[in-house]
């Protein structure tokens, strides 16, 4: 049974949040320019540049969506460390490995729990 996290890991972990969350919220930037409504120009550019054009812009929309997800779980993680309960699983209340919340810092379950 993995144990409580100590605050080194805590800061350690608390670090890998930040750095994601800056790293997404560059992302989200980009993706907000990338899903902008297309301009559907019929004389400017061929059937096939128009259907690219469409097709990018819903790829940009499905990122921006999943990255709408990221930001919640990053945000909530942030919160519970504040709170005191960052690495405690959210089903079960026991703790969450170091090795897992290493891989997926904003982890809210155990792995036992997740699956």
């Amino acid at each position: 049974m993995p144990k409580q996290l100590t605050p080194k890991q805590i800061e350690v972990l608390k670090e890998d949040l930040m750095s994601e969350l800056l790293r997404l919220e560059r992302s989200m930037d980009a993706t907000e320019q990338a899903s902008e409504v297309v301009e559907l120009d019929q004389t400017a550019v061929g059937r096939l540049s128009r259907m690219n054009s469409l097709q990018n812009q819903s790829m940009a929309k499905s990122l921006k969506e999943r990255e709408a997800v990221k930001l919640a779980l990053l945000v909530d993680a942030l919160k519970r460390i504040e709170q005191g309960t960052y690495g405690l699983c959210l089903k079960c209340g026991g703790p969450v490995s170091f090795g897992r919340l290493s891989v997926f810092p904003e982890s809210r379950e155990c792995a036992r729990c997740a699956f």
